[in-house]
């Protein structure tokens, strides 16, 4: 939650504190948990001086829906090639040093904590510098990355692009995935403006891949405009597939006979072509085998996107946190095949659409259960339990209030036909809430014993 500054700034940890000390001391430095622009990040970055500063070639991934997996599958790939990768992202589903992903893994917050301290004595180094939560954390995580010799730096934008945090360093290859309607109290009211703001991470000259079928033309506008090196899906780079195996081909490259990405859902094949135009167009720089593709693909992993665990009942676990990821979310389920009855634990923040999130998945749900949030960015459950009344046209469907994401799954768990399923979805925090403990593997109540 965000705090107000007062007029006692509060005092920074010493320099070796736990993590959790640092964290709590930035949720109290800065009232905005969102506060666009680069001059802030940029002047503390000079100061920092060539600790920030790549000596890798730089990939940032924008877009609305299907960064995460994009970022995912570039790192599974590079590491299947042998080399180093860092990985910084956010928001973090349950622990925060999943944000910055070193060969695979979340870095130790032990090695995390020198470069916490090492933001803030540049930060507060001559006239102080107010950095909000993002913009210290995003310094603080690349900081560390770096240290390590990464051969590969790959970075997902938090929002937008051009006013960015993550905008600070220049991407030698910009990659902009979907784009949709989402923040746009911050970016725009439309396609265009928010195209307009993610077309900002592109570089004069340098590859920007665009995996989007239908990019709005304010990208290729920005891309034309400072000459950068345009690779669009469908002209420069194209796939097909049948049920059983898919094809890619690029300007130079091809591949055929590929393995479906292990990734599920309906768009990460466009979103795994938009990956395959990166290895092209960074192939003099990062060369990388057909075997390294295959394998990469075949192993990737990232949770809580369209994951789908086993057990009785099925659990779903899914970010879906905007209308065009819902309607994503929505393909899915329906793909699944048949269930007897799906129950849908939902929670999310309230500047979000929710509206045509419930009608999209109205049709597939039979129970609901809303969920209050951690933080008070989130709508209430009751307020959601009352906007899905007013939306919904099923007069067989229930839906139920609940604390927190952990007790709307246990509720759901007491009643669930043990040949269904259950979607966990809405946020981070909603899917989060629930992987607190690990994963869970389901057993219906009369299973249970």
């Amino acid at each position: 939650m965000s705090v107000p500054p007062t007029d006692v700034p509060p005092t920074a940890p010493v320099a070796d504190a736990a993590l959790a000390e640092w964290l709590a001391y930035l949720e109290h430095l800065h009232g905005q948990r969102i506060t666009l622009g680069l001059e802030r990040v940029q002047t503390v970055a000079h100061r920092l001086g060539a600790a920030v500063r790549p000596a890798c070639p730089v990939i940032t991934v924008a877009g609305t829906n299907g960064k995460g997996s994009t970022c995912a599958m570039l790192e599974a790939i590079y590491r299947a090639a042998g080399y180093r990768t860092a990985l910084y992202t956010s928001p973090h589903l349950v622990h925060f040093e999943e944000r910055a992903r070193l060969d695979g893994q979340p870095m130790a917050s032990a090695d995390l904590v020198p470069s916490f301290a090492a933001v803030e004595a540049a930060r507060t180094a001559g006239d102080p510098v107010v950095l909000s939560y993002f913009e210290f954390t995003t310094l603080a995580l690349v900081h560390a990355m770096l240290a390590q010799r990464p051969d590969v730096l790959i970075l997902e934008v938090g929002m937008g692009g051009r006013l960015d945090a993550v905008n600070v360093w220049d991407a030698d290859c910009a990659v902009i995935t979907s784009v949709d309607l989402d923040h746009m109290e911050y970016l725009g009211p439309d396609r265009e403006a928010i195209g307009y703001e993610k077309a900002g991470i592109l570089r004069t000259g340098r590859p920007a891949v665009v995996s989007d079928p239908e990019p709005p033309r304010s990208v290729l506008e920005r891309a034309r405009e400072i000459d950068a090196d345009l690779w669009l899906g469908g002209r420069d780079f194209r796939h097909s597939g049948d049920r059983q195996q898919w094809a890619w081909q690029g300007r130079a490259r091809r591949y055929a006979g590929l393995a479906y990405p292990a990734l599920r859902g309906v768009n990460q094949l466009t979103n795994a072509a938009g990956v395959l135009a990166v290895l092209e167009a960074m192939h003099v720089r990062l060369p990388v085998t057909a075997q390294a593709v295959r394998q990469g693909l075949a192993t990737v992993e990232w949770p809580g996107r369209f994951q789908i665990v086993p057990g009785e009942p099925v659990l779903v676990l899914d970010v879906a946190h905007n209308p065009h990821a819902a309607a994503a979310l929505a393909e899915n389920l329906d793909a699944m095949g048949f269930y007897p009855q799906t129950q849908a634990v939902f929670g999310a923040m309230a500047d979000k659409d929710v509206r045509p999130m419930l009608e999209r998945l109205d049709p597939l749900i039979d129970v609901w259960h809303f969920c209050d949030l951690p933080t008070a960015r989130a709508a209430r459950g009751d307020a959601l339990h009352a906007l899905w009344q007013s939306v919904t046209r099923r007069r067989d469907a229930t839906a139920t209030v609940h604390e927190g994401p952990a007790a709307a799954l246990k509720a759901a768990l007491a009643q669930v036909d043990p040949a269904g399923r259950i979607v966990v979805f809405g946020s981070f925090y909603t899917v989060g809430g629930v992987l607190q403990e690990g994963v869970p593997r389901l057993a219906a109540r009369h299973l249970q014993g």
